[in-house]
Formats: C-alpha cells, sequence, structure tokens
C-alpha cells in the first residue's frame, strides 16, 4: 500500500496549532456515551463499586470518567486491573470490558481485586477517534506529565489507590479504519512516511519485551482460541512488522512506547488485539474473545 496524501496539512511539514485545530473542525459526534457506556456502568453499581476518578475537560458533564471495582476490596488479595478505550475507536475493548464485569468478574472477586477502567478515552468514543482533540495520542502518553489528560487520569488514580497491580490487561482492536485514516493521519501530523500497511486477520496479544511471561500469554491465546482465530503471521513470519515470540503473541517496550500496558510494574501484563472488520468475525465474537482473553489469564494466574 503506497503513502497517502492526507486532505490536512502539507506532505514534509509537521502539523502546528492550525492543522491541528482544523482537523479537531472535522470531528463530530458519531455515537453516545451516554447510551453506550455510562448507562450500563451505572447499571452495575448494585454488585460493583463504581467511581468516577475524573472527568474530561473537553466537557466535564458529558465525559466524566468511572472505574469500576470488586466489593470488599482486600489489600492482602492480588489487585487485577484491565483497561478498555485508551483508543476511544476501538469498540470491543469498550464493551468487551464492560461484559467482562457483567458476566465474569464476580467468579474472579474472591480470589483478586478486580479493577475495571472500561472507557478512558470517551470523548474518542463518541467521535470514533484514536486521537483525543489535542491530536495526541493516549496510549503513547502513559508517563509523568503525560500531555494527554485521558492517560494522566489512570496514571493518577493508580497512584491514589497505592496497591500493587498483579496483572494487568489492556483491551485494543484494529479496523480497517487504520489503513483509511488513522495511518495516514500519523503520517500527515509527524511528517512521516509509513511502509507497515499490515493489518492481521484475527486475535493476537502484545506482552512486553522486557518482561514477556510466555506462559501467561499462551493461556490467553488457548483461551481465546475457543471463541475465535488467532492472526496467523504474515508472508515475513511477523505480526505488524513484528517478530512472533509464539504463535499469536509479539512483545514491545511497553514502558518506553508510553503504552497503557507500561503504565504500572505488573508482573503479568498484556495488550489485546483483535480484528472485527475480518470476514470471520462480527462485532460480537471480539467482544467474547476479549473476555475469553482476561478469564484465560486469570485462570492461568490461579493455577500458579
Amino acid at each position: 500500500m503506497d503513502q497517502q496524501v492526507y486532505a490536512i496539512g502539507v506532505k514534509g511539514q509537521k502539523w502546528g496549532d492550525a492543522e491541528k485545530a482544523q482537523w479537531l473542525n472535522v470531528q463530530s459526534v458519531k455515537r453516545s456515551y451516554q447510551d453506550e457506556v455510562l448507562t450500563k456502568v451505572n447499571a452495575l453499581k448494585a454488585r460493583f463499586d463504581v467511581e468516577q476518578y475524573g472527568a474530561l475537560s473537553y466537557d466535564a458533564e458529558r465525559y466524566p470518567l468511572f472505574a469500576v471495582k470488586s466489593k470488599n476490596w482486600d489489600l492482602t488479595k492480588p489487585t487485577i486491573l484491565v483497561t478498555g478505550g485508551v483508543h476511544g475507536y476501538e469498540t470491543s475493548g469498550v464493551q468487551g470490558a464492560i461484559r467482562f464485569i457483567e458476566t465474569k468478574a464476580e467468579q474472579y472477586a474472591e480470589q483478586f481485586n478486580i479493577l475495571v477502567t472500561p472507557c478512558i478515552s470517551p470523548w474518542g468514543y463518541e467521535t470514533i477517534n484514536r486521537w483525543n482533540p489535542k491530536a495526541i495520542d493516549p496510549n503513547r502518553s502513559f508517563y509523568a506529565d503525560s500531555p494527554a489528560e485521558e492517560s494522566a487520569a489512570l496514571i493518577k488514580l493508580l497512584a491514589d489507590l497505592g496497591v500493587e497491580i498483579f496483572a494487568h490487561i489492556d483491551l485494543h482492536e484494529t479496523t480497517d479504519t487504520d489503513n483509511s485514516e488513522f495511518r495516514p493521519a500519523l503520517a500527515a501530523r509527524d511528517a512521516v512516511e509509513h511502509t507497515n500497511w499490515n493489518i492481521p486477520d484475527g486475535f493476537y496479544l502484545v506482552g512486553d519485551t522486557i518482561n514477556p511471561q510466555d506462559a501467561f500469554q499462551t493461556a490467553m491465546i488457548k483461551s481465546v482460541e475457543q471463541v475465535t482465530h488467532i492472526a496467523p503471521a504474515d508472508e515475513d513470519g511477523k505480526l505488524i512488522g513484528v517478530e512472533l515470540s509464539q504463535f499469536g503473541v509479539i512483545n514491545y517496550a511497553t514502558k518506553a512506547l508510553g503504552l497503557c500496558a507500561g503504565v504500572t510494574d505488573a508482573k503479568y501484563v498484556t495488550t489485546t488485539e483483535v480484528y472485527p472488520d475480518s470476514p470471520l468475525s462480527d462485532d460480537e465474537n471480539c467482544i467474547l474473545a476479549q473476555v475469553a482473553a482476561i478469564t484465560g489469564g486469570l485462570d492461568y494466574l490461579l493455577s500458579l
């Protein structure tokens, strides 16, 4: 796939404030955070502790940020963090996190403290965007003094809780709009050329290069295989240009890249990726795959 010319900016020149404002001006609300996320989260209050941990300054009333915690929080138990919607457009990350709470979380609450932030980027959810309104990618912004308030809010939540995270599962997906919109926009914003346009057809995991935890990743892949297909390697034996560490798994430098998966010092960390535009999948299948990844990982931890 050839480098695409994006409608905003001048090729070879990084965006300034004017280009970012032009980009923001063409964004629009396409779905409801209130209806599709907050209504479901509010319905959980009888069974879980639902706490607001912030609100986005773009519209604080419209975009409150919520965390869902298992009841009877016990500091002697390991704490599990599940994050969704770091990239707001990645629907199954958000809905998969909610579905896990609705259907499976209570089964693990005796052994673990469960903490879920189902939609870290609600503006991105509503406008179906990877970036926030400042054209910043929250999933490259999990570090001190983060320029993305979505990322900064999660960092503050975890600091305020003051608990050691035992495992962190960050839920993501890739859609065809990565090639039609998001990668071209990124190339234009940063004045760089992208050569890898590969979108794996199926589910895969991204572990931590420094701390890969292969058996943990294997358990999740085996669990997801019961629900949907695992992405095969490309003709170069890679996924998104990265060598496989095992079937369906690659590793990234999560902290160095500012990824959400690197926001804690958890021993067990992974990022999930599903592909809802696959002819072999659909939205519901992707949600179920996200849930299977979480439960597969937790079942493995219980076996240790």
